[in-house]
């Protein structure tokens, strides 16, 4: 283990905006199965929420205005940069097809359609209600090459 990281569950946890985050969070739990851990609001203003997914974590909040905080302008929804990401959440689950079937029928936008990878498992990507990208898959790179 690098001697830089915590001795705790999930060391990376990817934090994005969403301008109606409360929506966001509901459509996040239903369509790609996160649960609710903690949700911090005033009103319709999320100002911070961390939803799990096993033993993963993303983290969220409302679009702050660059008047609001430093971080606020700092940060592009895909919509203001012509639908591009500078980076994409990858989601292991278990069941990659039914993860598909379910995130498809809940109105995700699926890019990549649902396919067995050469280097091992399935996946697929899509984007959620406020275009961000996603991937999920069955690959997990933290189990060794012969386990399956």
């Amino acid at each position: 283990m690098s001697r830089h990281a915590a001795n705790t569950v999930s060391t990376i946890i990817p934090g994005l905006r969403y301008r109606d985050a409360l929506a966001a969070i509901d459509w996040l739990c239903n369509a790609f199965g996160f649960e609710k851990q903690a949700v911090y609001a005033d009103g319709d203003v999320v100002h911070h929420a961390q939803l799990t997914f096993g033993n993963g974590m993303i983290m969220l909040g409302s679009v702050a205005r660059a008047s609001d905080s430093a971080w606020g302008d700092r940060i592009a929804q895909p919509d203001e940069i012509g639908g591009r990401e500078t980076q994409a959440p990858y989601v292991i689950v278990a069941d990659c097809k039914a993860h598909y079937e379910h995130a498809k029928a809940a109105g995700a936008v699926i890019v990549d359609e649902y396919e067995t990878k050469d280097y091992g498992g399935a996946g697929y990507s899509c984007r959620d209600l406020e275009g961000h990208m996603w991937s999920f898959g069955s690959y997990d790179p933290w189990k060794p090459a012969d386990a399956g």
